[in-house]
């Protein structure tokens, strides 16, 4: 569904990824794993857009998408949650979710997607008519999920879905990404820092260090993983 060959990506001067390969089949959760500055969120932005690739392939369902703008990328079906949620503050919950189907014209799907949405995040329903930037972090959270949702996504870009929130609502937000592969359907690429819930759901993950992937397996074969244990499990 999704291969990445050799990409290089620059901030500058900085090589922030280097010969970076990996593929997502349809219907995988795939995890991007490493520390803090390893280039995660550098390889969803590259994939989505939002930063240039310098020099390599990424394609997309047989198509090669880089060096397309991000709402190019949007309407293949890629479609990401950015990290810090990055809602729209001023606006209702209802107007963002509008906004995640801003491309889209057929409002009786629309509609369909909203109640989905809502069957999803009950709490979104309820708050609906009330400012985005009022909801507290998992809400907002929920919200950012639900207006990618909305945009009616075929590989679905996580950036750090559980940070800066409590073990509770961690848990189901994990519960609602398997859901969302499950049962939606939806291919999933997940980058997270809490190692140990991502590979708890995901089918294979890769691992990323100072740029460059060193390791990919299976998820529950990295799991057992000795190295992986050590540097990202806290065992």
């Amino acid at each position: 569904m999704l291969k990445i060959d050799n990409i290089n990506t620059y901030y500058g001067n900085i090589h922030a990824l280097q010969d970076v390969s990996l593929e997502i089949n349809e219907g995988e959760i795939i995890t991007l794993i490493g520390a803090n500055g390893a280039g995660k969120s550098t390889t969803l932005m590259s994939v989505s857009g939002v930063v240039p690739v310098r020099s390599g392939s990424i394609r997309f369902q047989g198509e090669e998408i880089s060096g397309m703008d991000p709402d190019q990328v949007v309407t293949r079906g890629l479609v990401q949650v950015p990290e810090g949620r990055r809602i729209f503050p001023q606006l209702t919950v209802r107007e963002n979710l509008d906004m995640g189907a801003f491309l889209r014209r057929d409002k009786a799907e629309i509609a369909k997607d909203l109640e989905y949405v809502y069957e999803l995040f009950p709490r979104l329903a309820d708050r609906r008519n009330q400012a985005g930037g009022t909801l507290s972090g998992g809400e907002q959270q929920m919200l950012a999920i639900s207006r990618a949702l909305m945009a009616r996504p075929k590989l679905l870009l996580l950036d750090e879905p559980s940070l800066g929130l409590a073990p509770l609502l961690v848990q189901q937000i994990f519960e609602i990404i398997t859901r969302i592969n499950t049962e939606g359907g939806v291919s999933i690429f997940l980058v997270e820092q809490n190692a140990h819930m991502a590979l708890k759901v995901a089918h294979r993950g890769y691992v990323l260090e100072t740029g460059n992937v060193t390791l990919s397996d299976t998820a529950a074969n990295l799991a057992a993983d000795e190295d992986v244990k050590k540097a990202y499990l806290g065992l």
